[in-house]
C-alpha cells in the first residue's frame, strides 16, 4: 500500500496536523519540522494527496482551459504551451472541448462541477459571453485571442485583428496586386469580422484596386480547400489574406490541384505562423501572431486573479509582423 500522512506523521515524529502544514501552501511551519517532514516523506517515498489537500483548502489548483477548435492544428501548439505554463505554475490544467457547445450557461455548470480556480478560454471564435458566463459566477477568466473593447467587460489578451487586415491589404498592395480577396473562417467569429473590417478599411483607401471576399465553413484545411476550389470556379483575384495558416494550407492545395503555381499565379498570405507555415513544402508568408506573449500574459493574469479576483479587467494586445516567405510576389521596388 502507499504510505499515507499518517506513516510520514509517525516517522517523522509529528502530529498529523504537521505534516499535513508542511505540504500545503502558505501554511505556516518552522524550518526544522518541515526538515523533518518531507526527510519522512522522502524516506517513504510519500507523496501529498492533491484531492485531499483541495479538501483542506478549498482550493483545486486546477484551472478549466476550454477552447472549441480541435480541428485547427495551431491549438496543438497553443495547448502545448498553455499545458506546460500551467504546470510550471504549481496548478493543473483541465483541457475542455466546447466544440459543439453553444450556450454559455451549459459550459459554467460543466466547469463548476470539477471545482476548477479559474478558467482560460483559449478561442478567436467562441462569442464574448462565453468569458462573461464565468465572470458573472464568481469564476476568475481570461478570454485568451478574444476581441478587445473600449470597457473590457474581462480579462482580453489578444491581438488587434483590424491592424492585421490593414497589414495584409498594403503588403498586397506594395506587391504590385490590383485584384485581391480576402477569404475568412465562419463569418460569425469576430476575429474574421475583424480581420475582414481592416482589410476593407484599407482597400477603401485605393479605390483602384478591385477587391471581393467570402468565407470558408471553418477554420480548418478542408474548409479552405473547398472555398478555393469554389472561387477558382469562378473569375480568381491575384491574391488572398487568408483568414489564419490552415485555410491558407486548404487554398495551397486546391490551387495546386487545379494546375496553376503560387504565387506566380495566385498570391496566399495567412495569419498564426503556426509551425506547419515554414515547412519547406508550404512556405507560407503569413502574419506571426506572438503566441508565446499571448499564453503567458494569459496566465499571469489569471495567476494574479486567484490571489485578487477584483483585479480590473484589462485588455493586453500584442503587435504582429509579415512573416515573408515563398507565397507572394516580392515587393516591387
Amino acid at each position: 500500500m502507499s504510505p499515507t500522512l499518517k506513516d510520514v506523521a509517525e516517522r517523522a515524529g509529528v502530529s498529523r496536523s504537521a505534516v499535513s502544514r508542511t505540504f500545503t501552501d502558505g501554511a505556516s511551519v518552522s524550518a526544522k519540522m518541515r526538515e523533518r517532514v518531507e526527510k519522512a516523506a522522502e524516506e517513504l517515498g510519500y507523496s501529498p494527496n492533491a484531492l485531499a489537500s483541495s479538501l483542506t483548502t478549498g482550493r483545486t489548483k486546477m484551472i478549466g482551459l476550454v477552447s472549441n477548435n480541435f480541428s485547427n492544428p495551431i491549438f496543438l501548439e497553443v495547448f502545448d504551451l498553455f499545458t506546460r505554463e500551467i504546470q510550471d505554475q504549481g496548478l493543473r490544467p483541465l483541457l475542455v472541448n466546447l466544440t459543439d457547445e453553444t450556450d454559455p450557461e451549459s459550459s459554467v455548470r460543466m466547469l463548476r462541477q470539477y471545482s476548477v480556480d479559474g478558467v482560460v478560454v483559449a478561442s478567436s471564435t467562441l462569442p464574448p459571453g462565453f468569458a462573461r458566463a464565468f465572470r458573472d459566477v464568481g469564476v476568475p477568466v481570461v478570454h485568451a485571442f478574444g476581441r478587445p473593447s473600449r470597457k473590457p467587460e474581462v480579462h482580453v489578451v489578444g491581438i488587434d485583428n483590424r491592424a492585421c487586415g490593414r497589414m495584409a491589404a498594403r503588403s498586397l498592395i506594395e506587391r504590385g496586386y490590383r485584384n485581391v480577396g480576402f477569404m475568412g473562417g465562419p463569418e460569425s467569429a469576430t476575429s474574421t469580422q475583424d480581420r475582414l473590417a481592416g482589410f476593407a478599411s484599407e482597400l477603401a483607401r485605393h479605390p483602384e484596386i478591385r477587391s471581393s471576399h467570402s468565407f470558408a465553413a471553418a477554420y480548418s484545411f478542408r474548409a479552405g480547400r473547398e472555398e478555393m476550389q469554389r472561387l477558382l470556379q469562378g473569375s480568381p483575384a491575384e491574391a488572398y489574406f487568408c483568414g489564419d495558416d490552415v485555410l491558407s494550407i486548404g487554398a495551397l492545395s486546391a490551387i495546386a490541384e487545379s494546375g496553376l503555381s503560387t504565387p506566380k499565379d495566385i498570391g496566399i498570405i495567412g495569419l498564426n505562423d503556426m509551425e506547419m507555415a515554414g515547412w519547406q513544402n508550404i512556405n507560407l508568408t503569413t502574419i506571426r501572431q506572438p503566441i508565446q506573449k499571448i499564453v503567458s500574459a494569459s496566465i499571469e493574469l489569471i495567476v494574479g486573479m486567484l490571489s485578487n479576483p477584483d483585479l480590473t479587467p484589462e485588455d493586453r494586445i500584442f503587435p504582429c509582423e509579415i512573416i515573408e516567405r515563398g507565397t507572394l510576389r516580392p515587393l516591387a521596388n
